[in-house]
């Protein structure tokens, strides 16, 4: 075992927890992980119909790095916590660190609601990956586009990724190294096709300036309550990016590499995924016609280089996207073999298993899976349910986001920083993060289309929050805060070791 390798067991045993995963990856593949669950051409793509109707090119191309800066802050508060704590447990363990004699009950809401967003965020990426193989298929074998349809292409996707994550790390772990330069390289190739081929591009006052409202909204200042809402698209593909923190037991040198990987991840998308939405939107034929589209990024591609170009952009796109899926059901099932471990899970005994001869957490995946696949199923009767789980996905993330940059920051000198952290900036980053953090908090629960109060337009996002809200916090008074304690200490050094010793002779 290299010295970083041991250091990384020692850190690990300080925490209380053996080396029950296999710990096989490098900062890049740390970083590969949270950057292609962010995936510019999953998150960008699949809400552009919304961005087209909810504020049009200005929404996606001054509100992408608007929001892109204002993340970046929230990455770099997160990575400081991340460096002095990783492990997989993530975001609730540093709750439960930072928390003081309240610990526990911070730890449980900061795990429920990061449960909600990681599921809420496998199924956002998998639907949007829906809608776009769909396209595709419907390109080559003219297959239907309708609820029923979608929702079986999605169902396919999300069992893929269930027996992907099943086989093991290493595998998991070379397709997100690829993924990296799939949407790099992926990126390039469809910007410079709709850059060059199209006769016709639209003006550089309309990239940038151009504002459709397509909302019903019409009171006064409705302009400027469309565009926030708007936002969604950008916030929404900026998340996912604490996989790094999910994959630190996994990960050699890990006080050093999930952090990089929170913030390095955030800032090489803000920049690809800026150039991504100008060279889209510039590449738009006729928005009247391409805003109406089932998938219009799709039509974009087809009116502006042709059928067979415009299909093989699409394939690059269904691929990235089925990568970032992939990814995500990883990230996932490791918070929720955590937050199993721990018992704060009904079931947590099956659902911590271990798989000792993958040594991946098999029933944590499957969770994931089908935790996805039900939010997913709105669909079937309501159009809008796509925004919805979306707007759960940022709601329920950035809430367990910003609890513990919060309690990070009410800790004051008490914190004890890694060898990542911000010196002096840490107050001002983490202040500015945490207003933010409140702010679309409340922002993406309010109505994105008018009349926002029937069955076929309601955002339901508020109901799956509020239900995260009540069952976790009538678990936690009626029973939990009495048993929870935060999370558990596996044992001595002696009782981790032989834990592991077990593992590995059974995975031989």
């Amino acid at each position: 075992m290299s010295v970083s390798a041991h250091s990384d067991v020692e850190n690990l045993h300080r925490m209380g927890y053996a080396q029950e995963l296999r710990r096989r990856m490098s900062t890049f593949s740390n970083f590969a992980v949270s950057f292609t669950i962010i995936s510019i051409l999953s998150g960008c793509l699949t809400l552009y119909a919304y961005g087209m109707n909810t504020g049009g090119p200005v929404v996606m191309n001054i509100g992408w790095p608007l929001v892109g800066i204002m993340v970046t802050l929230v990455g770099l508060a997160m990575a400081e916590v991340c460096s002095s704590y990783p492990t997989a447990g993530g975001l609730y363990y540093w709750a439960a660190k930072l928390g003081g004699k309240n610990s526990a009950a911070w730890s449980w809401f900061t795990g429920w609601f990061n449960l909600l967003g990681q599921v809420a965020v496998t199924a956002g990426i998998d639907f949007g990956g829906a809608f776009f193989m769909s396209a595709l298929f419907n390109q080559l074998f003219n297959y239907t586009l309708d609820p029923p349809h979608i929702i079986a292409v999605y169902a396919v996707i999300l069992f893929a990724h269930g027996l992907l994550n099943t086989f093991g790390i290493r595998l998991v772990a070379i397709l997100n190294d690829i993924s990296v330069w799939w949407h790099l390289i992926g990126v390039v190739i469809i910007v410079g096709a709709l850059f060059f081929i199209p006769s016709k591009h639209q003006s550089l006052s309309f990239v940038f300036t151009g504002f459709v409202n397509n909302t019903g909204f019409s009171f006064a200042g409705a302009s400027i309550y469309v565009f926030l809402v708007g936002l969604l698209l950008a916030q929404y593909t900026f998340t996912g990016y604490d996989a790094s923190a999910h994959m630190t037991e996994e990960t050699n040198n890990a006080a050093v590499a999930g952090p990089r990987g929170i913030v390095w991840s955030i800032v090489i998308s803000l920049f690809a995924g800026w150039l991504l939405l100008i060279g889209v939107t510039s590449a738009i034929q006729d928005y009247t016609a391409e805003v109406t589209a089932v998938v219009p990024p799709a039509q974009i591609f087809v009116d502006a280089v042709g059928k067979n170009l415009g299909t093989f952009l699409l394939f690059i796109v269904v691929v990235a996207q089925f990568y970032c899926g992939m990814s995500s059901v990883t990230a996932n099932s490791r918070m929720i073999y955590a937050f199993s471990r721990d018992g704060a899970v009904p079931g947590s005994e099956f659902w911590h298993k271990i798989n000792p001869r993958t040594r991946t957490p098999t029933n944590s995946i499957w969770f994931a899976a089908v935790g996805a696949f039900i939010l997913g199923l709105p669909y079937l009767w309501s159009p809008v349910a796509y925004a919805a789980v979306t707007s759960i996905a940022v709601i329920g993330l950035y809430i367990a986001y910003g609890l513990p940059i919060l309690l990070r920051l009410l800790a004051g000198e008490k914190f004890q920083r890694g060898p990542w952290h911000l010196g002096r900036w840490s107050y001002v980053i983490g202040w500015i993060a945490v207003i933010w953090i409140g702010f679309i908090s409340i922002l993406f629960i309010l109505p994105q289309v008018a009349p926002g109060n029937t069955t076929t337009t309601f955002n339901y996002s508020i109901v799956a929050v509020g239900v995260v809200l009540l069952y976790s916090g009538g678990y936690w008074f009626l029973s939990a805060k009495n048993w929870f304690k935060g999370p558990k200490v596996q044992g001595s050094a002696e009782e981790l070791a032989k834990i592991e010793a077990e593992l590995e002779a059974v995975g031989a």
